[in-house]
């Protein structure tokens, strides 16, 4: 007779449920519990280990059905059953039906004598009565439209093809979020990355899902089999549209140069170290060394206690981890706390927890050493990944890792060593904290009012205790000399976190210039967001337009929150993405008419469509190329496929009236190609007319210059349209011959470097003697210490992430214009990017 086993987070539910079944089969059916655990404080969750025993106590040759409720609990089957034999394996059975309705009617359908595919059946359709008693549909109410379907050992297996926009990827917190979203499906999901071609992996496994080294522009496939991968599906694909919530930071406003204090020369020795965290503090110092933990090694008998052991440990180090997340969410806000999102699902990886297990059952080892062994495993796998971002969540592993040996070593001495008594992490009185690495949950942990700076000897700048040290606002240097670990308490640090220098026990004209400088910053920051809505305007009265960048109606009310006063890139590739059609005629107008009326009278220049390169489209059928940054791209591809160009030109052109809309060309590299392009924007033009439809007639045209051979020709171009916009992004990369997303490479695509200065310079001075105007929309606008070369260069618009703007305008106000072309001509002359941006942070 089939076996059923009757897994839920709770305890009593199963019992209930198991009861109720027996009844309705007069207690004929081997029916068994795998629910709850044992932790008398929180109760609720599954166990591997009591499923594994609950199949065996009901397992014969007629075969097992699983039933379970949600969440965990699936996974829990699924890892009971890997420990079965093969044999076994196949012929034990997970269902998706509900769990009180499915029991009951598998455990009529087994007391009858059915197969277990009967019983299976029968529970899936136990709902069939009580829906139709009630009257409610059943269609469903999401149908997947995108991505293709397959078959797969039996299984109808479905899949999308998503595109990665993140900054910085597929990165910590997303991740967790994917997974998270991931784990909420009974479906198996398993995730690819097309772009690096890689293999698949579990989708609710945090560290397989970290392997993928998913960065922005790359592509992943997302195939789902279950009753639930329409629904699942659906979920990721919006979690990956939504930029899994992601926003720039808020950047501090830099000092412009006219408000840099210099430090006087001192003969007293400072500290080089690398910036983490900007803002300058002076406080006495604070060593802070935290405590060590020692793991012997010993063989268990009882493999079960031991195993049991461990699930406390990590129960509890959830609970601490969530409490530090609630936490977090208050003081860095709830962007950054996701980081420890990542933490919580590192304690539920599957494959994880599998690899522990096997320790302990098979080897016998005691709970600390498999841990241990099996998390180190791990870290050496991340440190042996070439991307710098990977190697730096080793940090974040080994704060987990260290949490639940802290607590497995204090429950085996019987004490409770919790977050708040471990270790005196915050000094008494107000100081600067010296210590060899802080881990982001230490980071977190940390008072504003007592560490007022942190200087350690480990550590990155892209780190997340260093993320989360900017978003508290504490200066923070890493990689400073070992000396610093040999300094007294008590004695007088002083720590400039934008240089990464830290002075101790500094002379009166060290101190004297620093708490000028923290006076200065903490005034400007104000006065930043103060003025966020005034005019870009220097203080001998030139005026630079300031706009943003925007990929969608999204990210017009933050545009406009931050001060822009007009769209200056409208990257309209993004409205492409994550669709198996190109977004029809209709479609675009609506959008581009929708940014257009939220702008009010403010410019919206609209890029068309900008494919290829970093930027690939499945069904736009690009080519496979070998070096697609010189490919077929950009407008290259558009006047190839008028199919695609035509639309969009016609949606723009129809959504313009009584709109300032500016159209422009993207990659443009040729006079021919701008002359092509415009004579399908006459053609378009002219097909409107004869519909009737009215547009813009005195709509400017104009062109991104982003390859050498328009900055070469920009006087020809220039009579061709009406304004400029310098893409310094790709023209970086073109001028010095280095793919940016090559990491071997990536580091020479700098726009502070002097060739593609000279080449900006070059193209204001072609438009300025046509007479057009001339922008940049590249990200050289959003670092800081651009703002005096823009302007210096005599730029007439520059446009940029919306966070920014405040810093940019706030820069501006404080500058002349002699003041910013003496510096851009003397930036000119520098032989690399590195005295440029020396020069720009020492400038007058």
């Amino acid at each position: 007779m089939v076996g059923i086993v009757i897994v839920s987070h709770s305890k009593q539910l199963a019992e209930g449920v198991c009861e109720l079944a027996a009844q309705m089969a007069q207690g004929k059916v081997p029916l068994s519990v795998a629910a709850g655990i044992d932790d008398p404080e929180n109760p609720l969750g599954t166990d591997p280990m009591q499923v594994y025993e609950a199949i065996v106590s009901v397992y014969s040759d007629e075969g097992v059905v699983i039933l379970m409720d949600l969440g965990s609990a699936l996974m829990s089957a699924e890892m009971a059953i890997e420990f079965l034999t093969s044999e076994q394996q196949q012929k034990v059975h997970l269902c998706e039906a509900p769990l009180v309705e499915g029991a009951v009617a598998a455990a009529v359908a087994a007391a009858s004598g059915s197969s277990v595919q009967q019983v299976m059946a029968e529970a899936r359709g136990a709902l069939t009565s009580k829906v139709t008693q009630l009257g409610i549909s059943t269609s469903p109410s999401f149908a997947s439209n995108q991505g293709q379907i397959t078959k797969h050992q039996g299984q109808t297996t479905k899949e999308i093809h998503v595109t990665i926009r993140n900054k910085l990827g597929l990165h910590a917190r997303p991740a967790a979020k994917f997974v998270s979203t991931a784990a909420r499906f009974q479906s198996q999901i398993v995730v690819s990355n097309l772009t690096r071609k890689t293999a698949a992996v579990r989708a609710d496994s945090i560290n397989q899902v970290a392997t993928l080294v998913a960065r922005q522009g790359h592509k992943l496939a997302i195939a789902a089999s279950g009753a639930d991968a329409d629904e699942a599906l659906k979920a990721l694909q919006e979690l990956v549209d939504s930029n899994f919530g992601e926003q720039e930071d808020i950047p501090s406003p830099s000092l412009p140069p006219s408000l840099t204090h210099s430090l006087p020369p001192s003969p007293h020795h400072f500290l080089q170290g690398i910036p983490a965290s900007g803002g300058i503090a002076i406080a006495p110092i604070f060593s802070y060394t935290p405590v060590s933990i020692h793991v012997q090694k010993y063989h268990v008998d009882d493999v079960e206690t031991e195993w049991q052991r461990l699930r406390v440990a990590i129960q509890v180090s959830k609970e601490e981890i969530q409490s530090l997340l609630s936490q977090a969410c208050t003081q860095i806000g709830d962007a950054e706390a996701a980081i420890f999102d990542a933490h919580l699902l590192f304690l539920e990886d599957p494959v994880l927890l599998e690899a522990v297990h096997q320790r302990i059952f098979q080897q016998h080892q005691n709970a600390e050493v498999a841990w241990q062994e099996v998390v180190e495993e791990l870290v050496n796998n991340y440190r042996s990944f070439e991307d710098p971002y990977l190697q730096e969540r080793v940090a974040d592993i080994v704060d987990v890792e260290q949490r639940v040996l802290r607590l497995l070593i204090g429950f085996q001495s019987h004490i409770r060593n919790s977050d708040s008594s471990r270790d005196n992490l915050n000094p008494s009185e107000p100081a600067i904290l010296i210590a060899s690495d802080l881990s982001p949950s230490e980071t977190a942990r940390l008072d504003r009012a007592k560490v007022l700076g942190i200087c350690t000897t480990s550590g990155s700048a892209i780190s997340h205790s260093a993320i989360i040290a900017r978003r508290l606002g504490i200066p923070a240097i890493v990689g400073l000399p070992e000396e610093v670990m040999r300094l007294s308490n008590g004695a007088i640090a002083a720590v400039d976190g934008d240089t990464g220098r830290m002075w101790v026990n500094p002379e009166s004209e060290v101190l004297n210039a620093l708490s000028a400088k923290r006076d200065t910053q903490q005034a400007v920051r104000q006065e930043a967001l103060a003025t966020v809505f005034n005019r870009a305007v220097t203080r001998d009265g030139r005026r630079i337009d300031v706009f943003a960048n925007i990929t969608g109606i999204a990210d017009i009310e933050e545009a406009l929150r931050f001060g822009a006063e007009g769209v200056g890139l409208f990257r309209t590739e993004f409205l492409y993405m994550e669709r198996i059609t190109p977004p029809s005629e209709e479609e675009q107008q609506l959008i581009y008419l929708s940014v257009a009326q939220q702008l009010g009278k403010r410019p919206l220049i609209i890029r068309t469509l900008d494919v290829g390169g970093d930027k690939p489209i499945s069904y736009l059928n690009l080519l496979s190329e070998n070096n697609s940054f010189l490919g077929w791209r950009g407008i290259r591809y558009c006047l190839d496929n008028p199919e695609i160009f035509k639309p969009q030109l016609r949606a723009i052109l129809k959504a313009s009236p009584q709109h300032q809309m500016k159209i422009m060309f993207p990659m443009v590299a040729t006079v021919e190609e701008i002359r092509a392009a415009k004579a399908i924007l006459v053609e378009v033009q002219s097909e409107l007319r004869q519909e009737g439809i009215p547009f813009d007639e005195e709509m400017e045209v104009g062109i991104m210059v982003e390859v050498p051979s328009a900055v070469a020709i920009a006087d020809k171009l220039a009579t061709e349209v009406d304004f400029f916009s310098i893409g310094t992004n790709d023209l970086s990369q073109y001028v010095m011959a280095a793919d940016r997303t090559h990491p071997l490479v990536a580091n020479l695509v700098d726009a502070f470097h002097p060739a593609v200065l000279r080449m900006i310079q070059q193209t204001v001075q072609a438009a300025r003697t046509a007479g057009i105007w001339v922008g940049l929309c590249g990200e050289l606008a959003s670092d800081p210490l651009s703002t005096p070369l823009l302007l210096g260069l005599g730029l007439n618009e520059v446009s940029l992430n919306p966070r920014f703007i405040p810093a940019f305008k706030q820069a501006i106000a404080q500058l002349t214009v002699a003041q910013a072309e003496a510096i851009a001509t003397s930036a000119l002359q520098q032989d690399s990017a590195q005295k440029v941006r020396a020069l720009l942070a020492q400038a007058v």
